[in-house]
Formats: C-alpha cells, structure tokens, sequence
C-alpha cells in the first residue's frame, strides 16, 4: 500500500482528497472537467482490471469546482471476475489519501412507473440480491458492520438540495444489486418490486458495504437507462445502456457540481 500511495502521490501531490467519486457506465465524462492528473489502473499495481465498454479505467485526482476530488473513471464489477471485493483496494487508498465521503454512480434499471430513462434516483438503501458479502473472510469483529444507516443522510439531504437547486428531479429509492452478467428475468423484476425495489443494477453495493466498513460517509444515485425487463418493449443490452446513458449523465453532472459548491 505504501509504494501505491508514493506512486500516486509522486503524480497527483499529497494534498488531502475530501472526496471520492466512482463513475458507472456512460458516466465517465465528469473526470474530464478535473483538473489535474490521470492515472491509468494498468500503471497502479493491484488495481483491478475494469474492461467493460463504457468505463474508462483511470484515476484522476485533482480539482473540481474548488474541491480536491480523486474520481475513478471505471469500476470492476463481480461479474468480470468472480471477485466481489474488486473494489476494495481503490477504496483502501481513497480513504489513505484522506477522504471522508464517496458519491458512487451506476447506471440501472427502473422498477417503478413514472422514473423512465434519463432520471436520475438517489439510492436511500439497497437490497443485495446476489448473496455476496465482500467482507466474507474478514477475521475482526470489524467485518460486522451496521448497514441501517449505509446511505449517509447528511450527503442525501446536502444532494437533494443540490438537484433543487440545479433544477434536477432526483427521485428517492431502493436499489437491488444483481450480480449479472446477464440481466434480470421479468419474473425477478416482479419478485424485487414485491420486495420493495425502485430500480435495479450490476454494481455498487459491494462498494457501498466496503467503503461503510473503512468508515467512509456514502451516497449514491443511479442514471436510469431502461425499465427493468418486462416493464416495457425494450431489448435490454450494454450497448442499450450505453446508448441512454448520456441523457441522463449531464444531469447528474450539474447535481454533483451544485453539491460541490456546499461541501
């Protein structure tokens, strides 16, 4: 850990980070309103291996809107590997550079009528669908992490202000982590809206309980691309949510931008 932070370091300078941000798929444009310095996961021993079009598998750390950022331009998600702790070193070094806060982004589907491609949801919790806990062989007592106040509610009351003030919708909702790598079944989708879904993606929840376990503060919103499978005529694809993933990303752009600015 200690020579990947001189690496680091070495590049972007010592300055404390105040926060981090991950981009999900479509998202990764916001790191090029950073000024600063971009590192390719390749060039960070131990980062993992993030290769699904749409991310862009880079960290840049540095200044946006005033506010010492370290963005991860792409994330390693469960299904490209098997390994649900994928995440856990980039969040090791996010907190080791002195972050107290993360903003995670997705791109998901909708479970619930009337929130359509090109909305954006502000995650006030999460059901894990998969099963999966990336804390499954930590040996502390520290691995028993409360998870009743995952979503931090200061960040979410300071991020709504933030879309008001933007002039954005940001809807509130649960989000249900699947594993993928393909997508859901009608018949899940009708089982998760039972169980109190609002929308539904590959991503961010084993981020969210490892990030809660390092002590970071966490909030996270979702770029609706489709609605979940069953709920309309739509083929569902990566290139489908690639494709949709712009409409909602310069809106989610302004959020955390006029979030920034209260921080």
């Amino acid at each position: 850990m200690r020579d990947l932070l001189d690496t680091i370091t070495a590049k972007a300078g010592s300055a404390p980070v105040r926060l981090g941000l991950i981009l999900g798929s479509g998202l990764g444009g916001l790191a090029d309103s950073v000024d600063g310095v971009a590192i390719d996961y390749a060039d960070l021993p131990g980062f993992p291996h993030a290769g699904v079009s749409g991310h862009a598998p880079r960290l840049v750390i540095g200044d946006l809107d005033g506010v010492r950022v370290a963005v991860f331009g792409g994330r390693a998600h469960y299904y490209e590997q098997g390994d649900s702790t994928a995440m856990r070193l980039p969040l090791e070094v996010l907190k080791a550079l002195g972050a107290e806060q993360l903003i995670a982004t997705n791109a998901a589907g909708s479970l619930r009528d009337g929130m359509g491609p090109g909305e954006l949801m502000m995650l006030s919790d999460h059901i894990n669908f998969s099963g999966l806990n990336p804390l499954i062989g930590e040996e502390t007592d520290a691995r028993f992490v409360n998870m009743s106040d995952a979503y931090d509610r200061q960040m979410r009351i300071a991020l709504a202000e933030a879309a008001r003030l933007a002039g954005v919708t940001l809807h509130t909702g649960v989000y249900a982590w699947y594993s993928g790598p393909s997508f859901e079944t009608p018949a899940e989708i009708r089982a998760l809206r039972v169980l109190g879904s609002d929308a539904v993606g590959m991503s961010t929840v084993p981020e969210v309980i490892i990030a809660r376990f390092l002590g970071l503060r966490v909030a996270a919103i979702s770029n609706i691309t489709n609605m979940a499978a069953g709920m309309s005529t739509e083929v569902l694809s990566h290139e489908h949510t690639k494709k949709m993933a712009p409409v909602g990303a310069a809106k989610l752009e302004q959020v955390l931008r006029a979030y920034l600015k209260r921080i």
